[in-house]
Protein backbone atom coordinates (compact mmCIF):
# COMPACT_ATOMS: atom_id res chain seq x y z
CA UNK A 1 0.00 0.00 0.00
CA UNK A 2 2.93 2.85 0.67
CA UNK A 3 4.27 1.97 -2.69
CA UNK A 4 1.03 2.26 -4.62
CA UNK A 5 -0.24 5.31 -2.48
CA UNK A 6 3.50 7.06 -3.63
CA UNK A 7 3.36 6.05 -7.29
CA UNK A 8 -0.62 7.18 -7.56
CA UNK A 9 0.62 10.44 -6.24
CA UNK A 10 3.66 10.43 -8.47
CA UNK A 11 6.00 10.47 -5.79
CA UNK A 12 10.11 9.47 -6.13
CA UNK A 13 9.87 5.75 -5.45
CA UNK A 14 13.71 4.79 -6.35
CA UNK A 15 15.04 6.09 -2.79
CA UNK A 16 11.60 4.41 -0.74
CA UNK A 17 11.85 1.72 1.27
CA UNK A 18 9.08 -0.06 2.60
CA UNK A 19 8.54 -0.04 6.19
CA UNK A 20 6.77 -2.51 8.11
CA UNK A 21 6.51 -0.45 11.65
CA UNK A 22 4.67 2.44 9.77
CA UNK A 23 0.70 3.10 9.83
CA UNK A 24 0.21 5.99 7.71
CA UNK A 25 -3.50 5.52 6.47
CA UNK A 26 -6.82 3.67 7.02
CA UNK A 27 -7.73 0.44 6.01
CA UNK A 28 -10.68 2.50 3.61
CA UNK A 29 -7.76 4.26 2.15
CA UNK A 30 -5.84 1.10 1.45
CA UNK A 31 -8.85 -0.84 -0.24
CA UNK A 32 -9.45 2.38 -2.12
CA UNK A 33 -5.67 1.95 -3.61
CA UNK A 34 -5.84 -1.89 -4.12
CA UNK A 35 -9.22 -1.91 -5.84
CA UNK A 36 -7.36 1.42 -7.96
CA UNK A 37 -4.61 -0.38 -8.96
CA UNK A 38 -5.65 -4.17 -9.58
CA UNK A 39 -6.79 -3.94 -12.69
CA UNK A 40 -9.90 -6.14 -12.77
CA UNK A 41 -13.22 -3.46 -12.99
CA UNK A 42 -14.81 -5.64 -9.75
CA UNK A 43 -12.59 -7.48 -8.02
CA UNK A 44 -13.57 -10.72 -5.64
CA UNK A 45 -11.60 -10.71 -2.21
CA UNK A 46 -9.63 -13.57 -3.63
CA UNK A 47 -8.83 -11.29 -6.70
CA UNK A 48 -7.71 -8.43 -4.34
CA UNK A 49 -5.34 -11.19 -2.22
CA UNK A 50 -3.81 -12.30 -4.98
CA UNK A 51 -2.91 -9.02 -6.36
CA UNK A 52 -1.54 -8.02 -3.27
CA UNK A 53 0.35 -10.95 -2.61
CA UNK A 54 2.42 -11.00 -6.26
CA UNK A 55 2.79 -7.70 -5.60
CA UNK A 56 4.32 -7.89 -1.75
CA UNK A 57 6.69 -10.55 -3.95
CA UNK A 58 7.81 -8.41 -6.33
CA UNK A 59 8.35 -5.30 -4.73
CA UNK A 60 10.39 -7.45 -1.55
CA UNK A 61 12.28 -8.89 -4.73
CA UNK A 62 13.27 -5.33 -5.96
CA UNK A 63 14.09 -3.77 -2.91
CA UNK A 64 16.56 -6.71 -2.48
CA UNK A 65 18.14 -6.38 -5.90
CA UNK A 66 21.40 -4.25 -6.56
CA UNK A 67 19.81 -3.06 -9.62
CA UNK A 68 17.17 -0.86 -7.59
CA UNK A 69 19.52 0.49 -5.04
CA UNK A 70 19.94 4.02 -5.81
CA UNK A 71 23.28 3.96 -3.83
CA UNK A 72 24.22 0.87 -6.06
CA UNK A 73 23.35 2.19 -9.86
CA UNK A 74 23.54 6.23 -8.76
CA UNK A 75 21.85 8.08 -11.97
CA UNK A 76 22.44 5.16 -14.25
CA UNK A 77 19.16 3.40 -14.07
CA UNK A 78 16.87 5.62 -12.65
CA UNK A 79 13.48 4.61 -12.43
CA UNK A 80 14.30 1.42 -13.31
Amino acid sequence: FQYLRRYHHRKNLDTFWYKADSVEWGPAECLQQLLLHCGIADPSWSELRNFTCFLNIQLRDCEASDFCNPAFVQDTLQGF
